[in-house]
C-alpha cells in the first residue's frame, strides 16, 4: 500500500468505527455517548473519504468495494440522524407572522463561561435584543454582580450563584409565580421551575436546566444528565398548559437521550426543518454542535430564532421569540413516546435515584 491508500483506510476506519459506536446501546458510558455529538464532523470525514476512494482507487480489489460500501452505509446512518435539522426537512414548529405582542415571549439563553470576564458583550446583546426572559448559566457571584443592572428592566429574578460551573440566574420582565430552585438528581446541580405571566395574563410553566455532560472531567456516565431531562419531561407529559423548557442540556439535539426527552415531554423543537443552530464550541468553527436548547409545547408558533454573536464564552447565546395561542394544539403534531420508550425512561430515572 502507498501512503495515500494507508491514509484513506485509516481515516475511513475512524469514520466507520465512530458511526458504529454511536449505535451501541450501552446505556450511559461517556465514551460511547460522546459519539452522539460530532455527527456533522463524522459525516464530513466520510464524504471526503468517499471522494478520495473514487479518485485514488481503481476498484480492482474486493476490499475497495467493501470499504466504499461501508462508508456509504455509515453516511446514510449519519444523515438519517441529522437530516431533520436541515432546511430540507418538514418544520416541526409552524412560523408566525404578526404583531400581537400581548401573546409573545422572547427568551435568551447564554452559557457565559464562568471564567469569562467580558460581561459587557453579553449586556450589549441583551440591550440590542431586549428578550423578555434571560437565562445565564455558569454564573457565579462575580457574574451576579455584573448583571445586577438588569434588574432595573428585568425585575423578576431567580438567582443561584455557584462556583462549580453550574450557577444559574434568570431575569424576567414578566411576573414569576411559584418560582423554585430544585436539585433533581444531584445536590450540586440546580434547576429552576416557575410560572411566567404573559402580557395577556396567560400562565406558562417554565423549567430551566443545565445537567452535567458525560465527560471524564465532569461525569463518567450520562445517567444523571439523561435522568434530569426525563424527570422534567415526565412532569410536563400530557400537560394542558403551555410549557417552555430551556437551557444548556450538554447534549445534542439529535441524540437518543434528547429525542427521548422530547417524546416523553411531548414538546416541539423549532430547529427541526430550520437548521442546526450550533452553539458550542464558539472557539472552534470546525467542531460545533447544538448544546443549548429551547423546547416548547404545541401552544406556540415561532416568530424568530437566532444564534447570537460571541460574547467571549465557549458558547454562543441563542435567542427565540414565540407566539402563544392555545388553538395551535390542533395545528402542530407533537412527538409521543411508545410503551418501550416510556419503560426505558422510567428505568433511567430509577437508576439515577
Amino acid at each position: 500500500m502507498n501512503i495515500v491508500t494507508i491514509l484513506i483506510v485509516a481515516f475511513s476506519t475512524v469514520g466507520i468505527l465512530s458511526t458504529v459506536a454511536s449505535l451501541i446501546k450501552w446505556r450511559h458510558d461517556w465514551w460511547i455517548r460522546v459519539f452522539d455529538f460530532p455527527r456533522l464532523q463524522i459525516s464530513t470525514l466520510i464524504i471526503l473519504m468517499l471522494i478520495c476512494s473514487f479518485v485514488f482507487y481503481n476498484f480492482a480489489h474486493l476490499w475497495h468495494f467493501i470499504l466504499a460500501g461501508l462508508l456509504i452505509a455509515c453516511l446514510i446512518i449519519q444523515a438519517a440522524k441529522i437530516y431533520r435539522f436541515t432546511p430540507f426537512a418538514r418544520k416541526q414548529v409552524l412560523g408566525y407572522k404578526g404583531n400581537d405582542e400581548k401573546h409573545t415571549i422572547s427568551i435568551m439563553v447564554s452559557n457565559v463561561l464562568q471564567t469569562n470576564r467580558k460581561s459587557g458583550k453579553l449586556l450589549e446583546l441583551i440591550k440590542k435584543y431586549q428578550p423578555d426572559i434571560i437565562l445565564t448559566l455558569e454564573t457565579d457571584k462575580w457574574w451576579e454582580e455584573q448583571l445586577t443592572e438588569l434588574e432595573k428592566k428585568w425585575p423578576y429574578t431567580i438567582k443561584k450563584p455557584m462556583d462549580n460551573l453550574y450557577g444559574m440566574h434568570l431575569f424576567s420582565r414578566f411576573e414569576l409565580r411559584n418560582a423554585q430552585i430544585k436539585f433533581l438528581v444531584r445536590d450540586d446541580i440546580p434547576s429552576f421551575e416557575m410560572q411566567v405571566v404573559l402580557k395577556s395574563g396567560d400562565l406558562v410553566n417554565v423549567f430551566c436546566l443545565h445537567p452535567k455532560p458525560p465527560f471524564p472531567s465532569e461525569s463518567d456516565t450520562s445517567l444523571f444528565r439523561d435522568a434530569e431531562l426525563l424527570i422534567v419531561g415526565k412532569k410536563v407529559e400530557n400537560s394542558k398548559k403551555p410549557v417552555l423548557i430551556f437551557g444548556d442540556f450538554n447534549d445534542v439535539a439529535w441524540s437518543h437521550s434528547t429525542q427521548l426527552f422530547q417524546k416523553v415531554s411531548e414538546l416541539l423543537d423549532p430547529r427541526i426543518g430550520r437548521g442546526f443552530f450550533n452553539t458550542f464550541n464558539a472557539g472552534y468553527p470546525l467542531f460545533r454542535w447544538p448544546l443549548d436548547h429551547i423546547f416548547h409545547s404545541d401552544h406556540f408558533k415561532l416568530v424568530k430564532m437566532k444564534r447570537l454573536k460571541n460574547i467571549g464564552s465557549d458558547h454562543f447565546p441563542i435567542y427565540s421569540k414565540l407566539y402563544y395561542n392555545p388553538d395551535y394544539q390542533t395545528e402542530q403534531d407533537e412527538p409521543d413516546a411508545d410503551g418501550d420508550e416510556m419503560e426505558f425512561a422510567n428505568e433511567v430515572i430509577d437508576d439515577a435515584r
